[in-house]
């Protein structure tokens, strides 16, 4: 049951529903109250009552539940559990749930735009967006609404149009096969090859890879599903320069990969190309050697062919020589 009081130069409403808390608003117009109560009491009555009492439960311990029971069991955990710990340290995670608004995540939205940019803020408030879904309609969190349900995200990220000039992966070969580790600069060129992803990379086992044949099979991808891709003749010849001392086909660490391109790219003089864009490297060149869209689909994994073409940026100039050509 709702009720409207005046306290002072503002009118005090309250919204008391069994099952739920109690919500209070103060508004300077008694109509903005009256109107904010009936919203208010219709929400809640046709709303699932909370199998969770939030009490005094604060966002720090949502995130921390969410990385916990939700991302950790996600393909590539670590970015978003990151993500996660991070905020969790942030002045906004000390409040709690049920004095959490819209207003706050404007302020978060504000203060963070002025740090990084806006794509890596849109992808942030969705995390938190996934958080508070999860928390509600899963957990059955007693929460009326979803606090950044409506709140205006800033642009996303373009995609990314780098490619790897034939002098960039000449120069970058030459400085990753000068690197202690041995295996950076078959990485480099097998991925350059392959199209596959860092992760996919790194778990590739020897039992798993058919020379004679020529392709090497992936399970457990970041999509959830197994493929098989075909390997190149360079392929070939770079796979069969790297030692099999081990299960792994190339035995080292994600953190010691990045730590070993980012030496390797600064000695090439490199700038602006990440380890990622080899990927968008190898995809780019299977459209220019005239495969089609489901046969670039099943080398490189993408379920969306939407998704694909954001990996996709042909040269003008190969497309300008097969126009000539016909």
């Amino acid at each position: 049951m709702g009720c409207v009081r005046k306290r002072g130069k503002s009118w005090n409403a309250q919204v008391r529903i069994a099952g739920w808390r109690s919500f209070t608003k103060s508004f300077k117009l008694k109509s903005d109250a009256v109107c904010w109560v009936q919203q208010t009491e219709h929400q809640l009555k046709n709303t699932s009552l909370p199998s969770v009492d939030v009490g005094d439960t604060t966002l720090r311990e949502l995130l921390q539940t969410y990385a916990k029971e939700v991302s950790s069991h996600l393909k590539g955990s670590e970015i978003e559990t990151y993500k996660l710990n991070l905020y969790s340290k942030h002045p906004i995670a000390e409040n709690k749930l049920v004095n959490l608004t819209q207003r706050h995540f404007e302020h978060l939205r504000d203060e963070r735009l002025k740090q990084v940019k806006s794509g890596t803020v849109h992808a942030d408030l969705m995390m938190f967006r996934r958080v508070f879904k999860t928390a509600i309609h899963k957990w059955g969190y007693g929460l009326p609404k979803n606090p950044v349900e409506y709140l205006q995200l800033p642009s996303p990220h373009k995609s990314r149009k780098r490619r790897l000039m034939p002098s960039e992966k000449e120069h970058l070969l030459t400085a990753a096969s000068l690197q202690r580790n041995i295996y950076i600069a078959s990485i480099v060129e097998f991925a350059i090859e392959t199209g596959m992803r860092r992760s996919e990379i790194l778990k590739l086992r020897w039992c798993d890879v058919d020379l004679e044949n020529g392709f090497a099979s992936l399970y457990d991808t970041k999509n959830g599903e197994d493929r098989r891709v075909p390997l190149t003749r360079r392929c070939i010849e770079v796979l069969q320069t790297v030692p099999h001392t081990n299960e792994q086909v190339f035995p080292i660490s994600a953190t010691c990969l990045r730590l070993a391109w980012n030496r390797a790219r600064k000695k090439a003089g490199i700038t602006d190309l990440r380890f990622h864009d080899l990927r968008h490297e190898a995809v780019s060149r299977f459209f220019e050697m005239g495969m089609s869209v489901p046969e670039v689909a099943l080398i490189s994994g993408h379920k969306d062919v939407r998704q694909l073409f954001r990996y996709t940026h042909l040269n003008p100039d190969n497309v300008f020589k097969k126009y000539e050509a016909f």
